[in-house]
C-alpha cells in the first residue's frame, strides 16, 4: 500500500492523471480519492475547510453531548422574541 498525496491539475476534458510508483505500474490499482478545491497557492478553500469540518464533526459523532434532544432544542430556539428596537 503506498499513500500519495498530491494536488493536481484538471486537464482540459476534466480529468486528473495521477503518476503510480513502478511497483503499481504492472497491474490494477485500487484508489481511493477526496477531491477539495484549493486556491492559487495551492491551499484548501473556505468552502474545502469548511466541509472537512463538517466530516470531522459527523465522523465525532456529532453533537449529541451538547444537545441531548434536537427537536425540543429547536423549538427553544423557534420561539418569538421581541425584535432589538420594537416595543
Amino acid at each position: 500500500m503506498s499513500h500519495i498525496d498530491v494536488i493536481l491539475k484538471a486537464d482540459a476534458d476534466g480529468t486528473l492523471h495521477l503518476p503510480v510508483p513502478p511497483e503499481f505500474q504492472s497491474g490494477k490499482v485500487h484508489v481511493t480519492a477526496t477531491l477539495m478545491p484549493v486556491t492559487d497557492n495551492g491551499e484548501p478553500t473556505d468552502i474545502a475547510l469548511r466541509k472537512q469540518a463538517l466530516k470531522a464533526l459527523r465522523d465525532s459523532g456529532g453533537l449529541a453531548h451538547v444537545i441531548a434532544d434536537p427537536l425540543h432544542w429547536e423549538r427553544e430556539q423557534r420561539i418569538d422574541r421581541p425584535l432589538p428596537g420594537r416595543p
